[in-house]
């Protein structure tokens, strides 16, 4: 018995290994595009709102691998796919466009015989398994591990393409509500039909989660900020024959087959910041925290856009201050209209709030 034991976490030791080498060399780091407040992506099946992200942040069949090993290359006659991934400052939602073209879309049958578009979201990067079948304490029942390990702290969403006659996604996990509005929605453009040929866009947007069990009121959505890294993976799961329940194909962006229920096989996707051709050249801009209510404290910060080299503050009580994130505390009570103008070489510019700051 103790032999036994020891040989299994030899092996499990080596495994592991194995993985972490393997996952270490894939050394792709991917980009995700910032859309202006402006131009967000209606989800429509419709793919025009897309057409303003540059070519370099969509991820094509040049960067998997069918790691069922039914093909050796891709074959662009028989599946080809791209997908590309944006993002909304201030909105903790993640957009996608998936675009395919197959020579035979499978998708009569209701349950998992369908062709799938497998998505995988880690946004805080924490890695390790998240699928009941992989818990570290094997002692627990089935459905414990279900309920309270499940896509908890990572998603799978298995995206059926294109879902007639069904839900669009199954969310592999105890907490399907992360499907639905407010918290996900999708919409799909094609005109085929089972067993033809065609291309098929994908239009969908889910929100990502830090922790997401089976209660709702419980879960912490990921916050999404400029520059951040998340972890993202999908796979495309092509079926050619409705009659056979083999696929024909295991379409992997990751090394690691296990992709799907192990999020430390993941790879790492960059939270673009706005691109400057969507900006002025200087742009005021500034938050503030209230750090001393009893004092009325208050701590300003500038995240002013642009070169900026000279700074104004007017605290809407008769006080100035020409630091960059200056301190101030009220004498009195009330509601102000807060000033901040910035100065550099591209011009000038200002931003005013009014009413935001109040301290009793």
């Amino acid at each position: 018995m103790r032999r036994s034991l020891l040989l299994f976490v030899f092996l499990f030791t080596c495994a592991a290994f194995h993985a972490s080498i393997a996952t270490a060399q894939d050394n792709r780091v991917f980009q995700v595009f910032q859309f202006p407040a402006n131009q967000i992506p209606v989800i429509n099946g419709d793919r025009s709102d897309w057409d303003l992200v540059p070519e370099g942040f969509t991820v094509g069949m040049n960067e998997v691998w069918d790691d069922s090993k039914k093909h050796s290359e891709t074959n662009p006659d028989n599946l080809d796919f791209s997908v590309t991934v944006g993002w909304v400052k201030g909105m903790n939602r993640l957009y996608f466009l998936y675009e395919a073209y197959d020579d035979y879309w499978d998708f009569s049958k209701p349950g998992l015989h369908n062709d799938t578009f497998e998505l995988i979201v880690d946004s805080d990067q924490s890695g390790g398994p998240f699928v009941d079948r992989f818990h570290p304490n094997q002692s627990l029942s089935e459905m414990d591990r279900y309920f309270s390990f499940h896509g908890v702290h990572a998603q799978n969403y298995h995206i059926f393409t294109p879902a007639e006659g069904k839900d669009w996604t199954l969310v592999w996990g105890s907490q399907p509500w992360i499907k639905e509005l407010p918290y996900a929605n999708a919409a799909y453009g094609y005109d085929f039909e089972p067993g033809e040929s065609g291309k098929l866009t994908l239009e969908f947007w889910v929100t990502p989660f830090d922790y997401a069990g089976n209660d709702p009121s419980r879960a912490v959505e990921s916050v999404l900020t400029e520059n951040k890294l998340i972890g993202l993976c999908w796979a495309v799961i092509d079926y050619d024959d409705v009659d056979k329940e083999a696929n024909n194909g295991f379409w992997n962006l990751s090394k690691e087959h296990t992709m799907y229920g192990n999020a430390s096989y993941a790879l790492p996707f960059k939270l673009m910041p706005l691109d400057s051709s969507y900006r002025k050249p200087i742009e005021a801009e500034w938050a503030f925290k209230l750090i001393d209510p009893n004092q009325r404290r208050v701590a300003f910060t500038d995240h002013s856009y642009g070169e900026v080299t000279r700074w104004r503050w007017d605290f809407g009580d008769g006080q100035t201050s020409t630091e960059q994130n200056p301190v101030h505390e009220y004498a009195e009570a009330g509601k102000y209209l807060v000033v901040l103008w910035v100065e550099g070489p591209a011009g000038k510019s200002r931003m005013a709030k009014l009413w935001d700051v109040a301290v009793k």
